[in-house]
């Protein structure tokens, strides 16, 4: 009668990136599935599922459904956070206040951050003011890099992640990237299109471009610890739910900017 989650990404154990604790990044990780089952994707939509007793995390029994369809998203966010390394009283800038840009303003607030948002949905804006955002940029009324800039001094953002799909952006991301900073690529490229960055600027500022894929099994952990503990409330992103005779529905109410996560229900 617990109340589980499950980190449904297999690791082999025994890659170099195993090894050194970056299981999100395993070369093997489906290989086991797809000889166990015949079957390529972890089938997080099941009924039920068959998995390993380390990829189960055990939660506090009176968290909510609602609220535990959020340890792996915000697992993702804290690896990602983890590869910003944030340090107190830093500049953050999220870029995108979708439902991964507003879990990376909250957990940048909780690693002690002055957070600046560049989201130009009003509704959105407001959600991540709700959760404690400093700042709010809107980047079709400002150039958000000259904007980041004015704010910070000239300086920049000590840390910069792009929640967005989108190649522009992520150029303006490692413009806006102070000395000594980092720049996180959250996000996927849709298109995967090369972006114009100058060596001379990365030698000149030492900033780090790097990327966050999945969740590492720490960060799995810290999700749920996080939750379990309800240390953040994050009732308010889970915009809707439907039936599993539904999910055609609920997929299309997922592409919609109206939404933040959607739950599908057995």
């Amino acid at each position: 009668s617990a109340t589980l989650t499950i980190r449904v990404l297999n690791h082999c154990g025994t890659c170099y990136y195993c090894r050194h604790g970056r299981e999100n990044l395993c070369k093997n990780s489906y290989k086991k599935s797809a000889a166990a089952a015949g079957q390529l994707l972890p089938n997080g939509l099941s009924e039920y599922l068959c998995v390993d007793a380390n990829q189960v995390y055990k939660l506090s029994n009176d968290l909510p459904y609602e609220q535990a369809v959020f340890v792996e998203p915000f697992a993702c966010v804290l690896n990602s956070i983890d590869r910003g390394q944030i340090h107190l009283g830093d500049d953050v800038v999220v870029i995108g206040g979708g439902v991964m840009g507003i879990l990376h303003v909250i957990a940048a607030k909780l690693s002690g951050a002055r957070v600046i948002l560049s989201e130009p949905y009003k509704p959105r804006a407001e959600m991540a003011k709700k959760y404690g955002c400093d700042i709010v940029i809107d980047p079709t009324i400002v150039d958000p890099v000259e904007e980041v800039k004015r704010i910070t001094d000239g300086e920049g953002a000590n840390v910069v992640f792009n929640t967005t799909p989108i190649v522009k952006v992520a150029e303006q991301a490692v413009q806006m990237t102070a000395q000594m900073g980092r720049c996180v690529m959250y996000s996927s490229m849709h298109p995967d299109v090369p972006i114009q960055v100058s060596p001379n600027y990365i030698h000149n500022t030492e900033i780090v471009i790097t990327g966050s894929k999945s969740p590492s099994i720490e960060a799995f952990d810290t999700s749920a610890r996080i939750l379990s503990k309800k240390i953040v409330d994050l009732t308010p992103l889970l915009t809707e739910s439907y039936s599993m005779e539904e999910a055609d529905t609920a997929f299309e109410r997922a592409m919609s900017v109206e939404t933040y996560r959607v739950m599908i229900k057995w």
